[in-house]
């Protein structure tokens, strides 16, 4: 349990009763989550997959990706969002097995047990990123994906992500974001090869504040995504 920042878990605990209302703080990641989940399928097709889901939060994700065909583990440090993940996942009928349980005592527990790790929005919130790109690589099969999203570092990072988003759009609470702890692409590139894991795909995220659409592209300044796989 040392890698957690129990201010963090403090901050979504409060607001943990707001993970599937779609007008609330959690709206970007309703909006976003249709980009992810067809990230990951068309990589990884997930059908008849197990899948372990890495912060999982509410569920948002981890849902879709059952509604799939996979079969979905979801794992978080938040309990107040799992058990709304729970509650939620009995309302919709949809079913993932959800656990309170650090990465890396899983990792130590089930290794190379899941066809598909993803890990969301969830490595810019923790005090040692590279113990939990460990631990994905640790806990997928080998051949199998791990899919990892965060925010780049720049000062383009910093006024879309964190002066814009959070104080002058009010997209997302005051302090959501640490700008700190952002990863630039190449660093989380060079953690991913040093657990073993290949870099096959990077694409960035953007948004249109006049459109309020968001789109995949070759954009990787503010929010990305990589696709990676373990290697054999």
């Amino acid at each position: 349990m040392s890698n957690v920042d129990e201010l963090e878990l403090d901050k979504f605990s409060q607001i943990a009763h707001k993970w599937w209302d779609m007008d609330s703080e959690f709206k970007p990641l309703h909006e976003i989550n249709p980009l992810r989940l067809d990230f990951i399928d068309s990589h990884a097709g997930l059908a008849g997959k197990t899948v372990l889901d890495v912060g999982c939060g509410g569920g948002i994700l981890a849902e879709s990706m059952a509604a799939r065909g996979a079969s979905v583990t979801g794992i978080d440090l938040a309990k107040k969002s799992l058990k709304v993940a729970q509650l939620h996942g009995l309302e919709s009928g949809v079913s993932v097995t959800y656990r309170c349980v650090p990465v890396e005592e899983l990792a130590a527990e089930a290794p190379g047990s899941f066809d598909v790790v993803t890990c969301m929005e969830m490595l810019e919130h923790v005090p040692d990123p590279q113990s939990v790109v460990r631990a994905c690589a640790q806990l997928v099969k080998p051949g199998g994906w791990v899919f990892f999203s965060t925010l780049n570092r720049n000062a383009k990072s910093y006024l879309l992500a964190v002066l814009a988003a959070e104080y002058v759009l009010n997209m997302l609470p005051k302090g959501t974001h640490e700008y700190g702890r952002f990863l630039k692409p190449s660093e989380l590139s060079r953690m991913a090869r040093n657990t073993g894991l290949g870099i096959d795909t990077l694409s960035g995220m953007s948004y249109n504040p006049l459109t309020r659409i968001y789109s995949l592209g070759s954009d990787t300044d503010v929010n990305y995504l990589i696709a990676t796989r373990r290697l054999a």
